[in-house]
């Protein structure tokens, strides 16, 4: 049996549990407009321009898509429209989970108490969450928190409605630039990446290591 017993275990969401498609969404949105040879690096830009988008003041998700999605057309000096944005957004609640979650998140389940915090909006994530099968204690938004990650105001957040301390819980997520420098600032105690090649995994930001969520369960002996 592993000794690691956090209180809570707190898990990103989109790309760590649920598969995030993005990249093929762009592919598709996007073919016969974005060169083949371009395509790779106008996903990766249109990646860093939501990152950039979240960094400051807290407004809906489907701004942070819309402009994010503006700007790298710009760039690349594609027509932006507005109603591809939207259909982004719009498709994100019907995203299930990762081949890999379902059986030992519900293991998970039984044994700790698992929290969600996610950059979405209310109205997209309980979608998602249902899709996952697990029991989850708590399910917190940015837009709840009026703050998306990496800022720490989402983490405090959600940890003033726990009633926890960081030193007490475990964080989970594939993102070390969304998650886990964050999580480490703030004092968790374990930091979970969940590698799915979600960028570099930075090893000085993190506790341990695991591929997917079978190796997390098997982590804390479940």
């Amino acid at each position: 049996m592993s000794d690691i017993r956090p209180r809570f275990i707190t898990f990103d969401c989109y790309g760590t549990l649920t598969r995030f498609y993005m990249g093929e969404m762009t592919r598709e949105i996007f073919a016969g407009r974005v060169p083949a040879g371009q395509m790779d690096a106008f996903i990766r830009d249109f990646s860093a321009y939501r990152f950039d988008e979240v960094l400051g003041a807290w407004k809906p998700y489907a701004d942070v898509i819309k402009k994010g999605l503006e700007r790298t057309c710009k760039k690349y000096g594609v027509a932006y429209v507005d109603a591809e944005g939207q259909r982004y957004y719009d498709t994100v609640p019907t995203w299930g989970p990762h081949a890999d979650v379902a059986e030992p998140l519900t293991r998970l389940g039984e044994r700790y108490q698992l929290v969600i915090l996610s950059n979405a909006s209310n109205d997209q994530i309980h979608s998602n969450v249902e899709k996952l099968k697990a029991r989850f204690h708590a399910v917190f938004t940015a837009e709840q928190a009026q703050s998306y990650k990496p800022r720490m105001q989402g983490f405090e957040y959600m940890l003033d409605q726990l009633g926890a301390k960081p030193e007490e819980c475990m964080h989970v997520s594939s993102s070390m630039r969304y998650d886990h420098m964050t999580a480490h600032d703030l004092g968790y105690r374990w930091r979970v990446l969940i590698n799915r090649g979600h960028g570099v995994a930075v090893p000085a930001y993190l506790t341990h290591e695991v591929q997917d969520i079978g190796g997390l369960a098997q982590l804390l002996g479940v």
